[in-house]
């Protein structure tokens, strides 16, 4: 059976005392029985938050770089990452893609320091409104996989969590339907099929990225080829995203 998640971005939001208050009362929360839980705050939150709750929660970095170390100013290496207690990184989200113009050269390159450093990773992928516009969604999305995740071998992509994200679907006044997700993630299980075998298709897990909230997590969850979300702006508040993890 694959493994069921739910992972918390937090993304550019609050402070200190914030952030340590908000992993506290999810750690303190009611382990849901076979949904694994992670967050990922800012960087300069991921010690102070280790220090208070343990390992009771996964906790991660939002993004990492492929160099060691060296004069990269503003960058965090995978080192410093797990020095402070972080556990799995962010590799490829939309927002780094799109406003930072990370392309699928540096994000193979990512992927490769992740595995090289010996640490987790969610890659995401996922189409702009335009490209969903004009049909070519599966092309697109495919083309970020083969160009940075499917030169793994086969014991290595067995490690990797892959999230989808609708980029078209978040923040445009589109909505992404519970049929489209299905068909994206199944898609996308398809092309590991192929590039890999059955087997090991079946047990990698595809989050859902579009704008998953307590009201239609539950029918996400259902669908056969969602094995859990990447949760944005529903991760900030306890209740929301205790919610998503008990839809399954």
């Amino acid at each position: 059976m694959r493994r069921k998640i739910v992972a918390g971005n937090w993304k550019m939001n609050l402070v200190r005392e914030q952030a340590v208050l908000l992993a506290k009362e999810i750690s303190n929360e009611r382990k849901i029985d076979g949904v694994e839980l992670m967050i990922f705050p800012p960087f300069v939150f991921v010690d102070p938050i280790t220090q208070q709750i343990g390992t009771d929660l996964k906790v991660g970095v939002q993004d990492i770089y492929f160099e060691t170390s060296g004069a990269f100013t503003g960058e965090i290496s995978i080192a410093q990452a797990k020095s402070v207690g972080a556990g799995i990184a962010l590799i490829g989200h939309s927002e780094r893609r799109e406003l930072f113009n990370e392309t699928n050269t540096i994000l193979k390159k990512k992927v490769d320091a992740a595995l090289s450093g010996q640490i987790d990773f969610i890659f995401c992928c996922g189409e702009p409104l335009n490209i969903r516009k004009t049909g070519r969604e599966y092309d697109f999305v495919k083309i970020q996989l083969e160009e940075s995740l499917f030169h793994l071998s086969e014991e290595e992509i067995k490690k990797v969590i892959i999230a989808y994200e609708p980029i078209w679907a978040i923040g445009t006044g589109e909505t992404a339907s519970t049929e489209q997700a299905e068909e994206m993630h199944a898609a996308i299980r398809s092309w590991l099929m192929e590039r890999y075998s059955e087997q090991t298709a079946e047990i990698i897990p595809i989050l859902y990225g579009g704008s998953c909230k307590p009201d239609n997590a539950k029918e996400l969850f259902a669908c056969k080829n969602v094995d859990g979300g990447l949760i944005g702006g529903a991760s900030l508040k306890t209740s929301d995203f205790i919610a998503i993890a008990n839809s399954f």
